[in-house]
């Protein structure tokens, strides 16, 4: 038997988790060591590097559904097998899953990070529910700052308060 491109073998239908640094890329294996995923088209900055790529995610209001070799879509950057929705969704028959993927190739599609990204492309091909835990998990995370930016201004305008308070008792009493 020939060695396997993956530790554990795709099967049609399955997510394809693409670890690309500061985000993560999105795409459907549908075999044959081919994916469809949602992509923006090329953007310039994408010569500086990861920023760039990053950048191009945020600067683009359509993508195209591309079918592709899973190796040009991977590059070298680290995979996995990630079907991260299916103990909240029943995943969709693999032969719908492949055939919806397929009809969608070439399709230009509006495109927004934080709304409709490649997460949100391939969760409802596998699942009919379009989600992305990652813009999830930045908006919690982006929450969690705004309140301790929130809270950091209520104890400094509080600490100042009493400051203004000590000043002006301090004032009287001389």
């Amino acid at each position: 038997m020939a060695p396997t491109l993956f530790d554990n073998d795709p099967k049609p239908g399955d997510l394809i988790e693409i670890f690309r640094g500061a985000y993560k890329h999105w795409a459907i294996y549908i075999g044959g060591n081919e994916v469809v995923h949602l992509i923006p088209p090329p953007n310039p900055a994408a010569d500086l590097g990861a920023f760039g790529e990053l950048l191009m995610l945020f600067d683009s209001s359509t993508a195209t559904v591309r079918r592709q070799k899973i190796w040009e879509v991977v590059g070298s950057s680290r995979f996995e097998i990630n079907n991260l929705l299916d103990d909240t969704y029943q995943p969709l028959e693999r032969r719908v899953i492949v055939r919806d993927a397929c009809r969608m190739v070439g399709r230009q599609l509006p495109y927004n990070a934080a709304t409709y990204n490649c997460e949100h492309f391939v969760t409802e091909l596998r699942y009919g529910e379009a989600e992305s835990r990652q813009v999830q998990t930045a908006a919690a995370i982006g929450g969690v700052a705004v309140a301790g930016v929130a809270i950091a201004a209520v104890l400094g305008a509080a600490l100042f308060s009493g400051l203004s308070k000590d000043d002006d008792k301090r004032k009287h009493h001389k």
